[in-house]
């Protein structure tokens, strides 16, 4: 099993910035890939960022070049660095992780509990 607690995220105005964590526990060592997504008011939940274990990391255009993410894998935590931020920005981010099911073969997917970011103009 592996459990996600998110923490950070708040209100800020337009050109400031956040900072976003997700803590995994349990069998971490199946963790392979980890995923930052949103959900705009009114909106679908789309991702924004992904980081592979391997170190490859992908951004949405959107927030290319202004969001960053970070795997720390001695705190068994990702953060997104969430810099130059606009209203657009707004929503519950999501972190999600993918991992192998217990025989090692398969993926299972785990999300964290979500956490409000708000930016005002």
């Amino acid at each position: 099993q592996v459990q996600l607690v998110q923490s950070g995220g708040g209100s800020v105005q337009a050109g400031g910035s956040l900072r976003l964590s997700c803590t995994a526990s349990g069998e971490v060592s199946r963790i392979y890939e980890a995923e930052w997504h949103r959900e705009p008011p009114g909106e679908r939940r789309e991702m924004v960022v992904n980081i592979h274990n391997s170190g490859h990391t992908q951004y949405e255009d959107a927030v290319k070049g202004r969001f960053f993410a970070a795997w720390d894998k001695a705190k068994n935590t990702v953060d997104l660095q969430m810099n130059n931020l606009t209203p657009e920005d707004t929503g519950v981010y999501f972190c999600r992780i993918a991992a192998f099911r217990d025989p090692g073969l398969g993926t299972f997917y785990v999300w964290g509990q979500g956490t409000q970011v708000a930016v005002s103009s």
